[in-house]
């Protein structure tokens, strides 16, 4: 699809705050109105704070296009943990600080901060236990009670049994998992979800901008195109450019305020 100047310049994704120093190098050398598919996630305003030697700004140097999707994340925990509601889950780990541990896929990661959101938000206390390998054989066996799990990973497990989803991390109940109540429900303001976007290089000319915001949010009312996107686990939430750059600047704060409190560093 030719919109415009723009040409197409697709990113891949790459976790990790120095494998992303790579990804954005080019930054500066592209010529504005370069087109720039940006898996943010959660990590993408973390790595902000997380990391102090990052060569860019995600928030200075990129101009926002177009919100496309969020992916939701649910807390789960193994069958034979005590707690089944978050009500329950919250003053349990409060009575027994130290022994509820949660896994991850390792520190900085998506679940590992949504663990010290719900942490700073309660008062709750549990241990992080991150894994540089699959935590799910050592969750189903009890070794670690609970995790923040991408939906689209835990939903077989839960419909199945073998894990419990006590609570969606999305602001209301997701249409995935309708019978299971959103944490913001009990915590109210608790918010955590993966996003997303469409971004170009800051100085692309605004007609550019509105022109591919258009066309963007357009295709996402595109049944098939919505089918697909839930398939992934990615519930459509078009965002305007400037929904979408508000977004961003208000994630990067909220999770760098998440990062101090919780005294993350990476080595």
């Amino acid at each position: 699809m030719a919109i415009g100047a723009a040409r197409p310049a697709i990113h891949r994704r790459q976790s990790g705050g120095r494998r992303q120093q790579y990804r954005y190098r080019n930054r500066r050398q592209g010529a504005a109105g370069r087109l720039h598919a940006v898996h943010g996630g959660i990590n993408e305003r973390v790595n902000a704070t997380l990391y102090t030697d990052l060569n860019f700004s995600f928030v200075n140097d990129f101009a926002a296009v177009a919100g496309i999707g969020g992916t939701p994340f649910v807390l789960v925990v193994t069958p034979s943990f005590p707690p089944k509601t978050i009500p329950e889950f919250i003053a349990y780990a409060k009575a027994h600080p130290g022994k509820v541990n949660m896994g991850s896929q390792g520190i900085g990661t998506t679940p590992h901060v949504c663990g010290e959101l719900l942490k700073m938000m309660t008062g709750a206390g549990f241990v992080h236990v991150p894994y540089r390998g699959s935590l799910m054989p050592d969750l189903l066996a009890g070794q670690v009670q609970f995790y923040f799990s991408p939906m689209a990973q835990a939903i077989e497990y839960v419909r199945d049994g073998r894990l419990r989803a006590l609570g969606v991390t999305t602001a209301t109940r997701s249409d995935l998992l309708p019978d299971v109540p959103a944490i913001g429900e009990f915590v109210p303001g608790f918010l955590a979800i993966g996003w997303y976007g469409i971004c170009v290089p800051r100085g692309t000319p605004t007609p550019i901008i509105d022109k591919l915001s258009t066309a963007i949010i357009a295709g996402l009312a595109d049944t098939n195109l919505k089918a697909r996107l839930l398939a992934l686990g990615i519930e459509p939430r078009p965002m305007t450019p400037p929904e979408f750059g508000k977004f961003i600047v208000e994630e990067t704060a909220k999770w760098a305020k998440v990062i101090k409190f919780a005294g993350v560093k990476v080595e």
